[in-house]
């Protein structure tokens, strides 16, 4: 299995979600199938039905997180030494070229990703093409309305 990479914090994220999953979602679920199976004829009990889709759900996430933990690589950006490359958990500044609109993104793990966070995936089109760069080059990202060159101001390890 391939290692996935993955930052101290959101390997966290993942724990506490996995400690959610197995500590109260999976005993709720538990319960409520119990309470669905008081009301006789498992047949036509929709209360039961939803219950064991929700139990399969959850154990299934249970699984996928326990997996993703399983092949973690866990990267603290704090202690990387990159030589002001940007490498997988640097915050990066950007300037776009055309608008001279400045936005600062870090560059984390699929699981991480969420853009209105200033997380992006190491593997969209704009973590492709910033990773390796440094301070002072331009990136250049395919987007769907075409070539945006990004400026980078500036690249962070914390």
């Amino acid at each position: 299995m391939a290692t996935l990479p993955i930052t101290k914090r959101g390997a966290e994220l993942l724990k506490a979600e996995l400690q959610r999953l197995k500590t109260q979602d999976r005993p709720a679920v538990i319960a409520a199938i119990a309470e669905a199976r008081s009301h006789g004829d498992l047949s036509e009990n929709a209360e039961y039905d939803a219950a064991k889709d929700r139990q399969g759900f959850i154990e299934g996430r249970i699984k996928e997180v326990e997996g993703k933990l399983a092949a973690a690589q866990i990267i603290d950006p704090a202690t990387l030494h990159a030589g002001g490359r940007v490498v997988f958990g640097a915050t990066v500044e950007l300037e776009e070229e055309d608008s001279g609109e400045q936005v600062t993104y870090q560059i984390v793990g699929e699981d991480e990703a969420d853009l209105k966070q200033g997380l992006i995936n190491v593997g969209s089109p704009i973590g492709r093409a910033l990773i390796g760069k440094e301070v002072g080059d331009t990136a250049e990202v395919q987007a769907p309305g075409g070539a945006r060159h990004y400026e980078i101001i500036a690249v962070k390890y914390v």
